[in-house]
């Protein structure tokens, strides 16, 4: 099973890394991967969707759109991709380290049915890519914020 993680130290504080993380609407600021992003469901937290575009193999358009899993601020957020090829896991693990800073954990888990287990290790380097994007959102989060 693929699996991907990474970890970083955000100068913020641990709310407000939550709360920009919670709010899928950010995705595009720091996931360079997604071309469209829009909540479909009337609220947020656990339960809520989003409808989400990413750029596939070659450049083509792929759907990437997930649901909230777990909502427990400002500690955990975890979500499941329900449409695409790939449709991994993911969770987001938060703890204050500090005077104003928090350590953000961002992890992926897949498990590939059918043919897509033949394209696990290109879906397990993709993974690894993805998770270390984290790196992008301390630099905008310390930058902006």
């Amino acid at each position: 099973m693929p699996h991907a993680e990474h970890t970083v130290t955000v100068n913020r504080p641990v709310r407000e890394v939550f709360d920009y993380l919670a709010d899928g609407t950010h995705n595009p600021e720091w996931r360079s991967g997604v071309l469209e992003i829009e909540r479909t469901s009337a609220g947020d937290g656990e339960g809520a969707t989003y409808r989400q575009v990413l750029t596939g193999p070659g450049g083509r358009r792929i759907d990437g759109d997930y649901r909230v899993t777990v909502f427990d601020p400002p500690a955990r957020l975890e979500f499941q991709v329900v449409a695409g090829p790939a449709r991994p896991a993911g969770m987001f693990e938060l703890s204050e380290k500090g005077q104003g800073a928090t350590t953000v954990r961002f992890a992926l888990d897949l498990r590939p049915t059918g043919v897509m287990r033949l394209m696990t290790p290109m879906i397990a380097k993709q993974m690894g890519r993805e998770v270390a994007q984290l790196d992008a959102l301390k630099a905008i989060l310390e930058r902006t914020h």
